[in-house]
């Protein structure tokens, strides 16, 4: 009888996070000041974020090490099993082995607790009471409201109005959790009543909802914010999928990777996956490692390399990202957490280097993938995750064309058992593409012109 799904023991879970920054061949350009243009300290994050996590962000130490405490909350879940797909490979007559990881068996059922339960515990044991946070679909804002219920925190979401009224199951676990969600642009903060007297009917977008909670943290006692994306510090805790996924696939006697992917909306889901491969690539490893996102918010295959802010009131320093523009909205996909207008610097590097190949898919083809995935391996994708199955059906049918056997590693990243409006608008044809049209980027980047632009580093030379 075929095995179809490997677990790990507890012993076995991996007792370290992974940090990529030890291991890139040019390291990171620094955030920078808007005002003068200098790269801050870690002081300039202080009223923002706890000073453990501070620490993290800056290290270059290869290894982090894993507090006992957030061991304890990660075996409610972890370790993660890893799938073979016979049924999608046999349906695509594929010589590729197709595995996934699968993060939606989680509480919140998706990826985001590895990092949501870290970062309350290091807000805790800093002395914090009370995090703010952003989320788009929603699994963001679901997962922090998981860990800091896990540990006595308070906890405010803001949350995309254009999820907060499509995904309404998602507020409902929040409240489950006791968080309080609200639908952002709201009329709780400075930067809600600009965007609400600008456009009343504004849909939101994750810059907007993510310059409403960085103001309510930095204005509210005993309060820091709470980022589920793009920062290092939560890129290198999401390093346990692909840790664990490594360990699963020796245990099946798989010695080689030849395509790992995931979907990228700030990033941590597919660096989570692919930063120990990366680590393999760095090294000599000849292996295609692909992020995934959607042709309306293009920001890895179509947008400029620049610094910008990482929200739309402009509160945050300026980071070296691919970035649409941080005024970017971005059109009311179901795609929620893909639809941020950049992505993480530590990715953005990594496109630089060579070291990744990022792609971009429709909706439709998105849904088209999500539903033959349902209709083999049974289980329903959040609309996120659908890009990077694209990637996987991609993959597999051209190994299919050159004869050749493949191992494909996919972050199935979480469940879409809260986005199945989703699904019924694709099954009664309401759902239609919108690959962004050129003009409306254009006027996105005019937000951008005039900022620092950082040097394309490669092989210590600047290209």
């Amino acid at each position: 009888m075929k095995q179809v799904k490997v677990f790990l023991t507890e012993d076995e879970i991996p007792k370290q996070w992974y940090n990529i920054q030890a291991d890139l061949p040019d390291p990171l350009q620094p955030p920078i000041h808007p005002a003068t243009g200098e790269p801050i300290g870690p002081d300039a994050l202080a009223p923002v974020f706890p000073m453990n996590l501070i620490e993290q962000e800056v290290s270059q130490e290869r290894w982090i090490n894993i507090p006992d405490e957030v061991m304890e909350k990660y075996l409610l879940w972890r370790p993660t099993p890893l799938y073979r797909a016979y049924e999608l490979e046999k349906a695509l007559g594929t010589p590729a082995r197709i595995y996934y990881k699968n993060e939606g068996v989680s509480p919140p059922g998706s990826h985001k607790p590895n990092t949501a339960v870290a970062q309350a515990y290091y807000n805790k044991a800093f002395g914090i009471k009370r995090m703010t946070t952003e989320t788009g679909a929603g699994q963001w804002g679901s997962a922090l409201s998981f860990a800091t219920c896990l540990f006595g925190l308070e906890c405010k979401v803001y949350m995309v109005r254009i999820s907060y009224d499509q995904k309404p199951y998602r507020r409902l676990m929040m409240n489950c959790w006791n968080a309080n969600c609200i639908a952002s642009p709201s009329k709780n903060t400075n930067a809600g009543r600009k965007i609400l007297e600008e456009n009343p009917d504004s849909p939101g977008s994750l810059g907007i909802a993510i310059s409403e909670a960085i103001e309510d943290a930095v204005t509210s006692k005993d309060t820091r914010y709470s980022l589920g994306s793009v920062l290092n510090h939560v890129l290198m805790h999401q390093t346990i999928i692909g840790l664990e996924a490594k360990k699963q696939l020796e245990k099946l006697g798989e010695k080689k990777v030849d395509v790992v992917c995931g979907c990228a909306g700030g990033g941590s889901n597919f660096s989570g996956l692919a930063f120990p491969f990366v680590l393999d690539k760095i090294n000599g490893a000849e292996i295609t490692i692909v992020p995934s996102e959607p042709t309306s918010c293009p920001t890895m295959t179509r947008a400029p390399f620049s610094y910008d802010f990482g929200d739309t009131a402009e509160t945050t320093p300026l980071l070296p990202m691919y970035t649409l523009g941080h005024k970017f909205i971005p059109p009311p996909i179901h795609a929620g957490g893909l639809r941020y207008h950049g992505i993480a610097p530590l990715i953005s590097q990594c496109i630089v280097e060579g070291l990744i190949e990022p792609r971009a898919y429709n909706q439709l083809g998105a849904y088209e993938a999500a539903v033959l995935w349902a209709r083999t391996e049974g289980f329903i994708s959040a609309p996120e995750t659908s890009h990077a199955i694209c990637t996987v059906i991609e993959e597999a049918k051209k190994a299919k064309e050159e004869g050749k056997e493949k191992v494909i590693l996919l972050n199935w990243s979480g469940h879409g058992l809260m986005d199945l409006t989703g699904y019924d608008a694709y099954f009664s044809g309401k759902l239609v593409d919108y690959p962004l049209p050129e003009e409306e980027m254009r006027q996105s980047l005019e937000a951008i012109e005039g900022l620092p632009k950082p040097k394309k580093m490669k092989g210590g030379k600047e290209i």
